[in-house]
């Protein structure tokens, strides 16, 4: 069983850390947008917190990393885009990898009740609940800029 935690933890451990680098990806490169700038900047400071938190639960169960993340992140995430459907599109991205770390908290989560680890059940309510906002902001956002960017541009 563990031997299929570590999976998990190794795949969620690189999609945090993908997503952080995402996330500072389009701050930086969005820079006519302060809402963006200062969210994007937070939210991968919390997928830092995320990263440092797993750290543990790593050296207990162990880790083994799949390339799924980094997949991911580059077909997904090249690079960012300009203009407003850039910015669209760069959200949308977020929000495919955010989904991604929040299905692996998920089911970790899952397997800290079966193990019966309290700390690490801990560790995801915290963690699972900070992507939910996530996924919540980019869903809000892309929602915002959608009608100017799809219709009046």
């Amino acid at each position: 069983m563990t031997v299929f935690l570590a999976h998990y933890l190794g795949l969620l451990h690189r999609s945090e850390r993908e997503l952080a680098a995402a996330f500072r990806d389009v701050a930086a490169d969005h820079g006519e947008e302060p809402d963006v700038v200062r969210t994007c900047e937070r939210l991968a400071e919390q997928c830092d917190d995320h990263i440092k938190r797993l750290e543990p639960f790593i050296e207990h169960y162990s880790e083994d990393a799949p390339d799924e993340p980094q997949r991911l992140h580059s077909t997904l995430f090249s690079g960012t885009r300009g203009g407003g459907l850039g910015l669209l599109r760069d959200l949308h991205d977020l929000y495919l990898m955010a989904a991604e770390c929040d299905i692996s908290w998920t089911l970790i989560g899952q397997a800290a009740q079966g193990a019966r680890d309290k700390e690490l059940f801990g560790v995801v309510g915290d963690c699972e609940g900070q992507t939910a906002t996530q996924l919540l902001w980019l869903r809000t956002r892309m929602k915002q800029a959608a009608p100017q960017t799809l219709v009046c541009a």
